[in-house]
């Protein structure tokens, strides 16, 4: 398993009877995660000075109860990049902390490549790989099918001192773009992609992960250039096994180049116990 470690804005501090309790900067919040299937005594004080706790809904979704104050918008860093966070309706903050081990991976390829490097990021949602590649000197096309992540992105670039940097910023269905950028001939050195396990595109394009994957990883390896430098895949989804990921890479993305793919779980180390929490895998192909 491949663990953030360094994360020092960030920390899991505990996790029991199905929730996390996180440390985002100054800020403690609870959120539910349903690996947390263990049920220990809540030891910690900060159980009970959480600044919110999110409760889920009988009826889907969920809301948001705040003890103490909560910022409307407030920052934190991970290494030289800033993020904005801000409490979702769907339990989210608008980071996926465990993304710093696929930012790191990705930017010293980057930076070793000693040429200039062109990143596809796909379901790119609030920009964290987004701004990364750019801070190691890459061009990035960002796509996302929500403006208001796309927004967001744009944020966290201005936020991380790369708005300036070459980058396109795209609110698109990701399926019908591959397509079109097949059609023009495109093509990129390295690709991110993000899927959701269900997702929306902007004119109500229905994605599910399970049924749409194969046909995008079968587009994909044609926006692959003729010296590609790496492909990231990463799933959160529990019902797509690492074993078919990694097969799907090989056969479908990189099927005629050298190079390694690999999967690994990704998670986040539990201060309070001899745990990491697993959350999701990443396949990766790199020359």
């Amino acid at each position: 398993m491949r663990c953030v470690e360094d994360f020092k804005d960030y920390e899991l501090i505990d996790a029991d009877c199905g929730e996390r309790l996180e440390r985002w900067g100054n800020t403690i919040l609870i959120r539910p995660d349903p690996q947390v299937i263990w049920t220990d005594e809540k030891n910690d004080f900060r159980w009970n000075s959480a600044a919110a706790i999110y409760h889920r809904s009988s009826s889907g979704g969920g809301y948001w109860e705040k003890k103490s104050y909560v910022p409307d918008v407030w920052s934190i860093n991970y290494r030289d990049l800033t993020f904005n966070l801000k409490p979702m309706g769907f339990k989210h903050t608008g980071l996926f902390p465990e993304q710093a081990v696929n930012w790191v991976l990705a930017r010293e390829l980057i930076e070793g490549a000693n040429r200039p490097i062109s990143v596809l990021n796909l379901f790119a949602y609030t920009g964290g790989a987004t701004v990364a590649c750019l801070k190691s000197g890459a061009a990035v096309t960002h796509v996302d099918a929500s403006r208001g992540m796309v927004n967001w992105a744009k944020e966290n670039a201005v936020s991380s001192g790369v708005a300036q940097c070459q980058v396109r910023w795209l609110v698109d269905d990701c399926m019908k773009f591959v397509k079109r950028e097949i059609r023009r001939g495109k093509k990129y050195d390295a690709i991110i992609m993000d899927p959701p396990s269900y997702g929306r595109g902007p004119s109500g394009e229905i994605w599910k992960l399970e049924q749409n994957l194969g046909e995008l990883l079968n587009d994909i390896g044609a926006l692959l250039s003729p010296n590609p430098l790496f492909f990231i895949l990463n799933s959160y989804t529990g019902g797509l096994s690492h074993t078919i990921l990694n097969y799907m890479v090989r056969k479908c993305v990189v099927p005629d180049l050298r190079g390694q793919v690999s999967t690994d779980e990704i998670g986040l180390p539990v201060t309070n116990k001899d745990v990491v929490l697993p959350c999701g895998n990443t396949t990766v192909w790199k020359r």
